[in-house]
């Protein structure tokens, strides 16, 4: 079992910016894949941004939803099994509960609580 706790979540206005923090606990040698994905009242859960550890290449490769490219980055501490997503330049349509997800290779096994982001005009 993996259990995520995400924080870093809350009230900014339009413009501003935001860190998530996702820490990994448990059986976290099945972290390789972690993600981020959002929910909006009303809608489906969507998917934000992705990062996946090669243990053979040391190296991570991220992956990133259209509307998010170039506002958004993740990143991921692997000696702390935690993972960021930082959001910069944010808009009232980036209002969502965030969660964070993980898995050992191409799926999310384990989910997180989510927290909420709320931005303003």
């Amino acid at each position: 079992q993996v259990q995520l706790v995400e924080s870093g979540g809350g009230l900014v206005q339009a413009g501003g910016s935001l860190r998530l923090s996702c820490a990994a606990s448990g059986r976290t040698f099945s972290s390789s894949l972690m993600g981020w994905f959002r929910q909006a009242p009303g809608k489906e859960r969507e998917f934000v941004a992705s990062i996946r550890w090669s243990w053979s290449a040391s190296s991570s490769t991220t992956n990133y939803a259209d509307s998010v490219k170039r506002r958004f980055t993740i990143s991921r501490d692997n000696a702390r099994n935690t993972a960021y997503l930082q959001m910069n330049s944010l808009k009232p349509e980036d209002t969502a509960v965030y969660y964070c997800a993980v898995g050992p290779g191409s799926a999310y096994d384990y989910w997180g609580q989510g927290t909420q982001v709320t931005v303003s005009s």
